[in-house]
């Protein structure tokens, strides 16, 4: 596993850093918009480009899914690619946005990579060799209760505005139990942030594989919990997020349960 993960985190450091280069000429960009509240750069084509070649070069049979490019490719080996999440706050010089890599293998993940070019945080992991960053072991806090804890969100949006009522409940369950509810805006880091101990729990609607995969699998490593927001179901299918240390999370599905019905 490790040739891959290398070849992940150079791919990844290469199209992090290629966005930092681009960080202070944000005018000379183009910025389209894929549909309301979802915006595109250059930078997140070319980014994409940049890790898919670079992976191809030692792995030419696997498959790839990216934001930008979709699904392409088949076999049993498939790279899940967000190459740049937060591309809102990387187009207002919000210094927060990172590269999300993750691979797998017959369905089930086996690495993830989630890159931080602002900070030079590299945050990676196997299935079954834990959780890194920058090469040091990382592991989910220690928080037991809700009192006390810092929590992580992102806000529903463009196709997801259904569940606007629902997650202001919850918001304000957040509110009334916590020491604080932090937004930043680039979901794969806030989860590598849940793995590394600095949230000690998240929670979103509408994300898309390329946001959860490297973060879900880095959480698991770090001793986290993570699973569908929704009673019973996969983060990864439904794309509603619930994730903790194992005490914050199971308070917060208790809190949030009572929602669903």
């Amino acid at each position: 596993m490790m040739p891959l993960l290398n070849t992940a985190t150079a791919a990844a450091r290469r199209a992090g850093d290629m966005a930092l280069r681009y960080a202070d000429r944000i005018e000379q960009l183009t910025v389209r918009s894929k549909s309301p509240n979802e915006l595109v750069t250059e930078v997140d084509e070319a980014a994409e480009r940049i890790i898919m070649e670079h992976i191809r070069t030692g792995y030419p049979d696997h498959a790839f899914l990216g934001e930008e490019g979709g699904a392409s490719g088949s076999g049993d080996y498939e790279w899940i690619i967000d190459p740049l999440d937060g591309t809102t706050n990387y187009i207002h010089r919000f210094p927060v946005f990172c590269v999300s890599l993750a691979l797998r293998r017959r369905g089930e993940l086996q690495l993830g990579v989630i890159y931080d070019p602002m900070r030079q945080e590299m945050f990676t992991c196997t299935r079954g060799g834990g959780a890194r960053m920058n090469e040091r072991r990382i592991r989910a806090s220690r928080q037991e209760t809700l009192a006390g804890s810092l929590i992580g969100t992102g806000f529903p949006y463009r196709r997801n505005l259904q569940w606007v009522d629902v997650y202001m409940r919850m918001l304000r369950q957040v509110m009334r139990h916590t020491s604080g509810v932090r937004r930043p805006g680039a979901a794969a880091l806030d989860l590598a942030y849940v793995a590394a101990g600095r949230l000690d729990g998240f929670w979103e609607f509408g994300l898309k594989p390329w946001d959860i995969a490297a973060g879900a699998l880095l959480i698991e490593e770090a001793g986290g919990w993570i699973s569908g927001l929704e009673p019973d179901t996969d983060c990864m299918e439904t794309g509603h997020v619930l994730a903790g240390t194992p005490k914050v999370y199971a308070e917060l599905r208790k809190l949030f349960d009572k929602n669903f019905g």
